[in-house]
């Protein structure tokens, strides 16, 4: 990463760091909606998304003494949010269905359709809520946050496999969602 990404911000995250209420606002109003976003996706419901977005910055300002610009604040502070919400999820018992549960792996994805012209953010959006929060949480770690399969598995504490077959379980059923959703 270069130094002018990791630095982008260094004077008001040094002033925030001091304890200026004015820097901790900037920052807060710079990455906030980004973070919200986040927190929506992964716990599906607005009430208790803005209730980790204020818990994850309330972390972040009590720990931003730990923050060494090794890289972006918004890459910090992602993480922190994302943490906030599995321990969040972990504390309700939300349980992954592992493929053991199930007596295996189930078989290959169909090949895939032609791209439905209907097909917008909102329904996808609508499809993910729908979804078991298990399979939710490894979807939007994935395609929305960008972490791969090693990353998920560790963030949740499940196998490498066990994250591959959340991921296609959820593909089929958002795809199976959609597909109700056009007849």
């Amino acid at each position: 990463m270069s130094d002018t990404a990791v630095d982008i911000h260094r004077d008001l995250i040094e002033k925030a760091r001091e304890g200026h209420p004015s820097a901790q606002k900037q920052l807060y109003q710079l990455y906030s909606r980004a973070m919200f976003n986040i927190c929506c996706r992964m716990m599906n419901h607005t009430a208790d998304a803005e209730d980790m977005l204020q818990e994850a910055f309330c972390d972040a300002f009590r720990r931003l003494d730990s923050f060494r610009f090794e890289s972006s604040f918004g890459a910090w502070i992602k993480r922190i949010t994302i943490n906030r919400c599995i321990n969040e999820l972990k504390r309700r018992r939300v349980t992954l269905e592992y493929a053991d549960q199930h007596g295996g792996i189930d078989p290959p994805d169909e090949p895939d359709e032609a791209p439905d012209a209907s097909l917008t953010a909102e329904r996808i959006k609508h499809a993910m809520a729908l979804l078991p929060d298990g399979y939710r949480v490894v979807f939007s770690l994935y395609y929305l946050e960008g972490y791969d399969h090693d990353e998920i598995a560790a963030i949740l504490n499940i196998s490498d496999s066990t994250s591959k077959t959340q991921l296609m379980r959820a593909r089929k059923k958002i795809s199976e969602i959609l597909r109700v959703g056009r007849n």
